[in-house]
């Protein structure tokens, strides 16, 4: 754990700071925490911040699961949480001067607690670890800027530009226009993230109104580049508010544009720092264990829906020609594909994992990507033909259809208890199938609009 000296040291560069958010992202990848003064850092790094372990037995709603067994079976005991090396940095979008600190959970005993998703991913990457190789990875993520204001029951609003004082109303993807219009908002993205030690590249917009995706650096630690993917979603989501407008990772907040995608490229090193995936002998197409570790992807991929489709508005996403994949299958330079090995210099030979929503957890798809590429490549699996073309029309659709469908993948599965653990298992499939049914429960004023009378 971080030394107290880290925490010491901060407070005297940054007397400005009053405050300090403590920071624990939950299985569904929201941010729970507290704030805390100045006066009390040093002690959360010498003594470690008391949270539940109820709070990864939460649905995306903040409401406990009964059912996750880290509630009543536990007391609702609290765990020691310790800061995470590298995290603790100023907050630059809020009223007056504060800072935060990422936190990771651990048992009483020390040992690292089972349901962490920042745990289940570490583990994963311990197994790399055990072969000297090293995971190299960047995650892009895509996400909307709407309207801070909304009237219940209403769909979003794409968010109003500063610029022209209009909504952007077509699709220009990759346009400069669209990212002049929002200049003012992702400028201070990318100097927050600066600030943060975040590596974020630069912005793109997408294929809808109001939409942006931007890349994060490859590093060779997973673990980190999950940390980073957590705080860019709340750099973005606090300059977005400190602008007069919300953003969003919502899967598919609207039902007739593009969704927001989780793409995640993922490189293996060897202890001599060589690129598994690359070959001297067909740089062009890459290595035999590339071609094991796709195919663990392709096996694995349902197994994992849960994780990456974790919400029912992430289903809503997964449809054709929406660049969303609708079965395992993989390509050279193919975005239609759920595994592209994107156009790259021999030794760059990489591959580009497309197939989860933003709303994902990254740590938690992290730790699934990773966890089937070294299982491909141990257990040799064999990829399918790689495809050429549309893949939308050539292959059949075979990803679950439904939350209920992939849950029950998720449950029933030996990969994931082997890879992720048993006991995070068991408490993930108890939250979202809790949060399922609730969800299920609700008579939508569609359901009204359609049957109130007709039935």
């Amino acid at each position: 754990m971080p030394s107290p000296k880290i925490a010491t040291e901060f407070l005297e560069a940054h007397p400005e700071v009053a405050t300090i958010d403590v920071l624990l992202p939950d299985l569904s990848g929201v941010v729970r925490g507290k704030r805390i003064g100045r006066d009390q850092l040093e002690g959360t790094f010498k003594e470690g911040a008391a949270f539940p372990a109820s709070v990864f037995g939460t649905d995306v709603t903040g409401d406990s699961v009964d059912s996750s067994g880290l509630v009543w079976e536990l007391g609702d005991a609290d765990y020691p949480c310790w800061p995470v090396a590298g995290s603790l940095v100023q907050v630059p979008w809020t009223a007056r001067p504060s800072a935060q600190v990422m936190l990771t959970m651990a048992e009483p005993d020390g040992t690292p607690f089972y349901a962490d998703p920042r745990v289940v991913l570490q583990r994963v990457a311990q197994r790399y670890a055990d072969k000297g190789w090293r995971p190299v990875v960047a995650l892009e993520l895509e996400f909307y800027l709407i309207d801070k204001t909304r009237e219940a029951h209403l769909p979003p609003s794409p968010a109003i530009s500063p610029v022209t004082g209009s909504r952007q109303s077509t699709t220009q993807v990759y346009g400069l226009d669209e990212l002049d219009d929002f200049e003012a908002v992702l400028d201070d993205v990318a100097n927050a993230c600066q600030l943060q030690g975040i590596p974020a590249m630069a912005a793109s917009a997408e294929y809808a109104p109001g939409q942006f995706e931007i890349n994060l650096t490859h590093v060779d630690d997973p673990v980190q580049a999950a940390d980073h993917a957590v705080m860019l979603k709340r750099v973005v989501k606090g300059v977005a508010r400190a602008h007069g407008m919300n953003a969003t990772f919502m899967a598919k907040p609207f039902g007739d544009e593009t969704g927001n995608g989780l793409h995640m490229h993922v490189s293996v090193l060897d202890k001599d720092g060589n690129n598994i995936f690359a070959s001297e002998e067909d740089p062009e197409h890459g290595s035999p264990l590339l071609r094991h570790a796709v195919g663990g992807l392709c096996q694995t991929m349902n197994d994992c829906m849960a994780l990456f489709a974790p919400t029912a508005n992430a289903y809503r996403r997964i449809r054709p020609n929406a660049y969303v994949p609708l079965s395992a299958c993989w390509g050279y330079n193919n975005r239609t594909c759920a595994f592209r090995v994107p156009a790259s210099s021999p030794d760059g030979v990489r591959i580009e994992h497309r197939v989860a929503g933003a709303d994902a957890n990254p740590y938690l798809a992290g730790a699934a990507i990773l966890a089937a590429i070294l299982h491909g490549i141990e257990t040799e699996a064999e990829a399918p033909p790689p495809v050429d073309g549309n893949a939308y029309e050539s292959q059949e659709p075979s990803v679950p259809k439904t939350w209920a469908e992939s849950l029950e993948l998720f449950e029933k599965s030996d990969f994931i208890a082997e890879w992720l653990g048993e006991g995070f298992q068991r408490v993930f499939h108890a939250v979202k199938e809790s949060e399922r049914r609730d969800f299920e429960s609700e008579v939508t004023p569609l359901e009204w609009a359609w049957y109130l009378k007709t039935v």
